[in-house]
């Protein structure tokens, strides 16, 4: 199958063409290198195969040219709703990235777009008698959750009125290697243990993430690729992991680690947060097997 992955040399965007790669797929990378890295995928490319990148921003003509072109089946796009902070205009493109590529699908006959987004944006700030958090209404926490919440009812309206299928992943806190130090609260931990600086706290530190090693994010992304069409899945663990468990687990491995610095807590930050994985169980036969200090541990190893 021919397959086209747009955010393709970013962090999670290269490990899913790695495995794409090893399952036999022909892949096009599209990838604009505004925070990907070629260096992501040097393995790959060295490799030789079937493998294509394309230095190209996903909302521009020639894009949408190469679609046409390369006709892929399935198209990921992992680039959507960019980590953190953003101005407006960067969270308007994510929008404009959407409807670009749903409007390429249109015209050329893409069969499936699969798309991640970020989970902890999507359902509001709920009670820790709710978590983990299943899929239902959603409910948008803030500009990025808003900017969410629209990518999903313009995939509805694409699947309604186009008979384009999709689905899209509500990821949790991915972490693994070639993520960088500002990419997620994990990799941030590890650089401050391999330089021995000390890590940053917003807040006390109890706040909770749901950490999903990256490996278990592209078996979710590989099997949404014939599966959850039309649906919004959670992808993570269930489980809750305090960033002070976290850096606790992180210094163990780092001799000479120090106490972290803490600063005030963001009046937005979200205290506890895990998603339930149990529609990913059902409509993906998907289910996280790594954990975490299993996860830190193949992480050490590429320090």
């Amino acid at each position: 199958m021919r397959v086209a992955v747009i955010g393709g040399a970013g962090f999670l965007g290269s490990h899913l063409v790695d495995r794409l790669l090893a399952d036999g797929h022909e892949v096009d990378v599209i990838d604009d290198l505004s925070s990907g890295s070629l260096a992501h995928l040097a393995d790959a490319r060295a490799a030789g195969g079937a493998l294509k990148f394309h230095h190209l921003d996903a909302t521009s003509a020639d894009a949408d040219t190469l679609i046409g072109m390369r006709r892929p089946e399935l198209v990921y796009h992992l680039a959507l709703i960019p980590r953190g902070r953003r101005t407006a205009t960067e969270y308007a493109d994510g929008f404009g990235a959407a409807l670009a590529t749903l409007e390429a699908a249109r015209r050329h006959r893409v069969a499936k777009v699969v798309v991640t987004l970020p989970a902890g944006a999507m359902y509001g700030e709920p009670s820790a008698r709710s978590l983990p958090v299943k899929e239902g209404e959603l409910v948008p926490r803030g500009v990025r959750g808003v900017v969410a919440c629209a990518i999903v009812d313009l995939l509805s309206t694409y699947r309604e009125r186009h008979a384009i299928e999709f689905t899209a992943l509500a990821l949790s806190t991915v972490y693994g290697p070639r993520q960088q130090p500002d990419g997620g609260v994990v990799a941030a931990f590890e650089q401050a243990a391999r330089t021995m600086t000390r890590p940053t706290f917003e807040g006390d530190g109890r706040q909770t993430r749901d950490l999903l090693f990256v490996d278990d994010a592209v078996d979710a992304l590989v099997k949404a690729s014939e599966r959850g069409s039309g649906l919004v899945v959670n992808v993570g663990t269930g489980e809750q992991t305090s960033l002070r468990e976290l850096w606790e687990m992180v210094a163990v491995g780092a001799e000479g680690a120090l106490e972290p610095d803490t600063v005030p807590e963001r009046p937005d930050d979200l205290v506890r947060f895990a998603v339930s994985p149990v529609r990913a169980r059902i409509h993906l036969q998907w289910s996280p097997w790594t954990d975490v200090p299993s996860g830190l541990a193949r992480l050490r190893e590429t320090r």
